[in-house]
This record gives structure tokens, sequence and C-alpha cells, in this order.
């Protein structure tokens, strides 16, 4: 087993494709896919399940690449220490619900990095992908809320890939809707002045289950509904339509502009907003780093951070 063997492993996770981590890696497919059997066959298990959908890292696999990150970052350490070798391209990935706070703390991981290359990854995505990038480890971490009416069917399928919730804070559910929405003079909202503006949601995609909603109250009937994919979208249409959508109530105007403003609903539901991990994996500094940014971006909004030890699954 080779240093470069494992960076090849490394390479074919992050970029999802045995094709796409040849061309980043300048080898041959073929060259690729002989090296991954070789480490296989030298080790004893099966690192990819290959099918007709492409590859996807086994349970065996999952384990042995928490271990390979750990040997790659160590041994660069060495080099760099030693023989005066620039950096290696930092590399880190997250997943997350669509979130301000999510994007404040991995600029402010950015702002911190002080290195002259890296290759960073943010996905704002559905619920079921955000879950999916954590087993196979396309990301480090992801960025999810579970409440009362989600928790059991996600915590049941998190605890079925291996994935565990750590809780950052206790949101309460607020509105977002444009400055110039009648309503905004309002102090708090009941969700029936809501009902002759249309409500915006984001798309689940093929697993559009009430319960991967990103927002609470998800099975409520409304006569107006528009669901997108992505947030400029959303705050595009909350403004042009006095349309409104649900939310945890942080948000930052740096990010999002002075256009969007937040205003509490009057629910018994709640929101426990955390991020979720591979229990195969331990973060990176990377992925410490950015969830100290995280907690400390939450905080800066008023909200105490969650006792970690007081995990839901």
């Amino acid at each position: 087993m080779t240093l470069q063997q494992l960076k090849y492993i490394l390479t074919i996770v992050r970029c999802g494709s045995i094709s796409e981590a040849a061309k980043q890696l300048f080898i041959s497919q073929p060259s690729l896919s002989s090296a991954v059997k070789d480490i296989e066959q030298e080790i004893g298990i099966e690192i990819f399940l290959r099918s007709s959908k492409g590859i996807a890292l086994s349970n065996d696999g999952a384990e042995f690449l928490s271990y390979a990150r750990q040997v790659v970052e160590q041994a660069e350490l060495l080099e760099q220490r030693y023989t005066n070798r620039k950096p290696s391209k930092k590399l880190f990935s997250i997943s997350t619900q669509h979130y301000a706070f999510s994007v404040q703390a991995f600029v402010g991981l950015l702002k911190e990095l002080g290195v002259d290359e890296y290759e960073c990854t943010l996905r704002e995505t559905r619920t079921y992908e955000i879950i999916d990038d954590v087993r196979n480890m396309r990301s480090e971490l992801g960025i999810i809320y579970l409440n009362e009416f989600n928790r059991k069917v996600l915590q049941k399928i998190l605890r079925e890939n291996d994935l565990r919730f750590h809780p950052l804070f206790a949101a309460e559910p607020h509105v977002f809707i444009s400055s110039d929405h009648p309503l905004v003079s309002k102090p708090i909202l009941e969700i029936e002045d809501l009902d002759d503006y249309p409500c915006l949601a984001f798309e689940q995609g093929a697993y559009n289950s009430f319960y991967f909603s990103e927002e609470i109250l998800s099975t409520r009937i409304h006569k107006k509904k528009i669901l997108v994919s992505d947030r400029a979208t959303l705050f595009n249409l909350l403004i042009g339509l006095n349309g409104y959508t649900i939310s945890s109530g942080v948000l930052n105007e740096d990010l999002n502009g002075g256009q969007i403003k937040s205003v509490r609903l009057r629910t018994d539901e709640n929101m426990t907003v955390g991020y979720i991990t591979n229990q195969k994996a331990n973060p990176s500094r990377l992925g410490l780093t950015y969830l100290r940014k995280l907690k400390s971006v939450i905080s800066e909004f008023g909200y105490p951070i969650l006792d970690q030890e007081d995990e839901l699954v």
C-alpha cells in the first residue's frame, strides 16, 4: 500500500466517480481502476460498491477512508516540516440545507485558512442528498434540522447509515418576508395571517416527502405554494410576490441584503438545528475549524449552543 494509492482513493471519493477522478489525477481510467483493485486485494476488503448507477463507499470502505485521510494529512505535515514543501491544496466539503449561517461560517473558514490554494465545496442541497453525501463521505458534515414531526423517520435513516446527529441550537421558527410586505411591521405572526400569500418551499426531488421538508408545518394545506431549488430564487420570489417561507430566523443581512426580514411565527412547533457526521470518520482539521466558526456565528445571533453530549441519535 502506497501513499499515492491512498490519495487515489481520497480523490475518487471527492469526485464521486472514477472517471472524473482519473481526469483530475491525469491518469487513464483503467489505470485508476486497476490501482483501486490492487489496494482492495491487498487489504482484503471491497472499498467501493459498483453498480450501473456508479460507485459508492462500502461500510468497510468508509472506515478505511477515515484512516486514509489521517495518514495522508500526517504525511503532508511531515513533508512540510522537513522538506519545506509547499502546503498542498486545502480540500473540504460540507452539505447543508439552505441556511445563511452555514454560508457565513464557510466564509469565515476560508478567510482564516490563509493559504494560496484551496478547493472547498459548499452544497446547499436537498435533505436526502445531504444524508447521502455524508454517508458516502463526499461531505464531512451535513447540516439539517430535526423536530417532533420528522425526528423518528430521520433518526431511523441516520442510524441505518451509521450517521450521527449533533445538536447545535434550538431555533425559534420565524417567517422570512420582504421588507415591503404588508405584514412586516407585526412583531409576531399567526400562521393564518399568511393564508393569502404564496408559501415558498425548497423542493426535495424524488424524495419529496413531508419528512424531508426544510420547512416546518409541511403538511399544512396552502392556497398558493411555490417550490424552488435555490435560495436566491426563493428570496426573489419573496420580494416579487409578497411570498413567505418558514425558517430558523437566523438571517445575515451582509449576505442576503436588507430586503428580507425575519418575523417570529407563533407556533408550538420547534426546530433543533445540528450537523451530521459519519461515525466511521473523524472530522478533519478543516472540519473542526468550520464547526468552531459555525458555533461562533450561531452564538452571535443570540442562540446558546446545545450541550454536545445531548445527542439525539
